[in-house]
């Protein structure tokens, strides 16, 4: 399978002879990102926020899912849960974290976490490959936090998202944080990011995506 970022919580998972998501798509116009032109079947949104649940550029979807829950859409099994204690002051809507599993490679996303979230939470989103985690603060883990749920979900994969780029006009802090919190230094980033295996338990990897047109 592949996983695409295009800025801020946004991803594209596909994989031939399964449904393809996108997760939080954004209004460019608030978060400076490059415009989203993206096809799907299944569209994801952590939280009602016009930077996560855009869904006028996405053509083409079937499903639009926004909270807890389990469905199986085009060949994949997806899980939405809804932790407690996830809002702050300037996240006035509930957190949803979805995990996605592509043929029991598991995708978890996210969203807008803002807290370690609690065991019951995490039993919820049950054994996780790949992580997608917020790591620039703002409405999202700060790198410390963000370090701290790694540490509690073990993925073979972490993928940051929702941090300061180039182009970005929100206020967040930069992907070198969180990398020098994991202890890991400079990572060349790359487009996007093929698995063609299982993961399997041990070293956790991080891989760092550029956002794409």
């Amino acid at each position: 399978m592949e996983i695409t970022w295009y800025g801020h919580s946004c991803f594209r998972l596909t994989e031939r002879g399964m449904a393809t998501v996108v997760t939080d798509p954004f209004d460019h116009t608030l978060t400076g990102d490059k415009p989203l032109k993206l096809k799907a079947d299944i569209v994801t949104a952590s939280h009602d926020s016009p930077a996560h649940n855009n869904i006028e550029v996405v053509k083409g979807y079937s499903h639009f899912l926004t909270g807890p829950g389990e469905f199986e859409i085009g060949g994949v099994f997806i899980t939405g849960v809804r932790p407690r204690g996830q809002k702050n002051a300037n996240q006035k809507t509930p957190n949803t974290l979805f995990v996605f599993d592509y043929d029991k490679v598991t995708i978890a996303h996210l969203g807008n976490m803002t807290n370690v979230p609690n065991q019951t939470d995490i039993e919820a989103l049950g054994n996780v490959n790949i992580a997608l985690v917020p790591v620039g603060g703002g409405n999202g883990l700060t790198a410390s936090k963000a370090v701290e749920v790694v540490s509690i979900l073990e993925p073979g994969i972490v993928i940051p998202m929702h941090f300061d780029t180039p182009a970005a006009s929100h206020n967040l802090t930069p992907v070198s944080k969180f990398l020098k919190e994991m202890g890991v230094g400079d990572i060349e980033s790359q487009p996007s990011i093929k698995i063609t295996r299982t993961i399997t338990p041990g070293e956790i990897s991080v891989v760092v995506l550029d956002p794409q047109a």
